[in-house]
């Protein structure tokens, strides 16, 4: 048989394409944190050991200067730290449990940025977090997953809509064609699709936009300095969340409501953006990812092509796992590949379909997790789709779909 992509599913002795893909990848971000922690430990752990020498400086004078002895002075900053872990601060700040500032607070827990600054500090808050947070943070992923579908909708349109335009300026496009989308592959549509590198630079350029209109206003309003204020924009819309610098937390602002109002929204819009060009890189890494296991895999696929019988895809065999999924060949439908003669009831659930959440629907889960495990075969006439945009799981399958059903008139 012959091997796609660089993996193998010859043998118990070969891995098939998706765990490789999966081990390579886990071995990259391996070294991608090894990497990233000797980078910042380099660059902060000096500052951190000159930070605690000032400190200690500065205790020991305080202690002699007011006659103190150090471990009554350690026991008053310890109470001071337990102040502070419940809202109390020297400058003047808002109440942390009012109801804007629990507004504020179940903001970061249902988007998951977490910023820390508050906290329920009861038994009842702590227990309610619980519950609370479980529904919050899957419904605001399900409202960044409809989102992303319906951004990518319209960068994919306007995308086709300016080549159109630009086929029409050089006379390669039918002017009635740009009324009648249906007959556009007629006039040199036939084959075009969105590129995903464009869709990467417009959601890079609408972040970039975002972060640099709310470090203004953040700079503006709350003393930071600019670069101060982009690095919480990043941090924030990633959601990330450290912490360590968290807005409209003092107790009165000019235009307090205006400015609060902005903050939320600067703060929904770079978290949306932020989330669809994760996915768009997403779609890149795993570009990078099948390139290098085609490169390591060629002798592999080459030996696999000597007589060896045909495996059967998408199936969890008892007995012999072998989960595959193609990220490149994907159907058009949400039904089932034959199971090569195999009663239905010897197979177990096709792991491609299940994977490939596609529809947010639970009723449509529930549909083809049913069809599965039944043995449901396709539908006659269906052809796969070979696009860069198709595969993956959940956001990233939304994404990859809505650009492929975008990507022009066939």
């Amino acid at each position: 048989m012959a091997c796609r992509g660089g993996g193998c599913s010859c043998g118990p002795g070969h891995l098939n394409e998706d765990n490789a893909r999966f081990l390579l990848l886990a071995a990259l971000l391996v070294l991608y944190l090894l990497g990233g922690a000797a980078v910042f430990s380099a660059l902060e752990r000096a500052h951190e050991r000159q930070a605690k020498q000032r400190w200690e400086e500065r205790l020991a004078n305080f202690s002699r200067r007011h006659n103190l002895s150090r471990e009554e002075l350690r026991g008053f900053l310890r109470h001071y730290e337990e102040a502070t872990e419940a809202g109390v601060r020297v400058d003047n700040t808002r109440p942390r449990w009012d109801f804007t500032g629990a507004f504020y607070f179940v903001g970061t827990v249902v988007s998951t940025i977490g910023f820390g600054m508050t906290t329920p500090a009861t038994v009842g808050g702590k227990i309610f977090l619980i519950f609370y947070g479980l529904i919050g943070c899957a419904s605001t992923i399900l409202f960044f997953n409809l989102f992303l579908e319906r951004l990518i909708t319209v960068i994919a349109c306007s995308m086709k809509s300016c080549h159109q335009r630009q086929l029409r300026r050089r006379r390669a496009l039918p002017q009635h064609s740009l009324k009648a989308p249906g007959k556009s592959a007629v006039g040199g549509l036939a084959g075009w699709k969105p590129s995903v590198y464009y869709v990467m630079l417009i959601l890079c350029m609408a972040s970039v936009l975002i972060s640099c209109c709310a470090s203004a206003m953040y700079t503006c309003i709350e003393g930071w300095s600019y670069f101060d204020s982009l690095y919480f924009c990043f941090v924030a819309f990633s959601t990330i969340g450290f912490g360590d610098l968290v807005s409209s937390q003092n107790a009165m602002y000019e235009n307090q409501g205006l400015y609060r109002f902005a903050n939320f929204v600067f703060i929904l819009m770079g978290v949306c953006c932020i989330y669809s060009l994760f996915n768009v890189i997403s779609i890149l890494i795993k570009q990078s990812v099948n390139w290098i296991l085609r490169k390591m895999g060629g002798g592999c696929c080459r030996q696999c092509q000597r007589g060896l019988p045909r495996s059967r895809r998408n199936l969890v065999m008892p007995g012999n796992i072998s989960i595959e999924t193609d990220g490149a060949m994907e159907s058009d439908t949400d039904g089932q590949r034959p199971s090569d003669g195999q009663h239905p009831s010897e197979e177990v659930i096709s792991m491609k379909d299940f994977l490939t959440a596609n529809k947010v629907s639970l009723a449509m889960l529930q549909k083809q997790l049913s069809e599965s495990a039944n043995g449901c075969q396709h539908q006659p006439g269906t052809q796969p789709r070979d696009s860069e945009f198709s595969g993956g799981v959940g956001a990233f399958a939304i994404m990859n779909n809505r650009l492929a059903e975008t990507s022009g008139d066939r």
